[in-house]
């Protein structure tokens, strides 16, 4: 008898830009984003499976980036998902950081900023977390949602951090090498969770495949799968 696999598919897309002129370190302060670019949520609907898990973090700018694909999506034709608030997939809180510049911050760290830069993936921000906790948060989560929703789409509206951690958790890539991943505002990153019987599929080291990392939709869309 042919082996079967089960295909979650993850559809992660992170949130639309932010006014941040100063270039702060905002990470979870609740800030609102800015939707008015119609035509970039007119085209991540047209590419996004019907009867999909729709997700969000906590935070406002997910949701409202959501909620701006959400007419697009109905006006192509799919029944309107039910939005689920996530906390797990929320950016990374930078604590006592938070809302600082790098300037400000290099200054705040005086002698220790270097040591910083040198291990920042690592790097713990007093009542906040390290990036390499966000991967734990993130991959957590993920496994959590591969059992329940196994062979489903799942959209997920989430920041550049929580993506980056998606994607080391789903290649076992190095908490620093990880933040050289670029996820670009409104951009599609698309990972699908392959397994049959407990394994990943023959040939493969681990249950993933990467479709497509931080494509735009203005450019062709991306290859493989549904």
């Amino acid at each position: 008898m042919a082996e079967t696999f089960v295909t979650t598919r993850w559809w992660w897309i992170r949130h639309a830009p932010v006014e941040n002129p100063q270039r702060r370190l905002y990470g979870q302060q609740d800030l609102p984003c800015d939707c008015s670019e119609q035509a970039l949520f007119e085209n991540l609907a047209k590419l996004l499976p019907a009867g999909a898990v729709w997700l969000t973090s906590h935070l406002r700018r997910t949701r409202e980036t959501a909620e701006a694909v959400l007419p697009h999506f109905i006006a192509e034709g799919a029944e309107a998902p039910e939005l689920i608030a996530e906390p797990a997939f929320a950016e990374q809180h930078f604590g006592a950081w938070q809302g600082m510049t790098f300037a400000e911050l290099k200054t705040h760290l005086a002698d220790e900023f270097d040591a910083f830069w040198a291990n920042p993936a690592k790097a713990r921000p007093p009542e906040g977390e390290s990036f390499a906790e966000v991967i734990a948060r993130v991959g957590r989560m993920i496994d959590t949602l591969n059992t329940t929703f196994a062979g489903r789409d799942i959209v997920a509206f989430a920041h550049g951090g929580s993506i980056r951690a998606a994607l080391s958790h789903a290649l076992a890539v190095d908490a620093d090498a990880a933040l050289s991943f670029r996820i670009d505002n409104c951009s599609l990153t698309r990972i699908d969770h392959v397994m049959g019987d407990g394994r990943p599929a023959p040939g493969a080291v681990r249950p993933w495949r990467v479709t497509a990392v931080n494509w735009l939709a203005t450019a062709a869309p991306p290859k493989g799968g549904n």
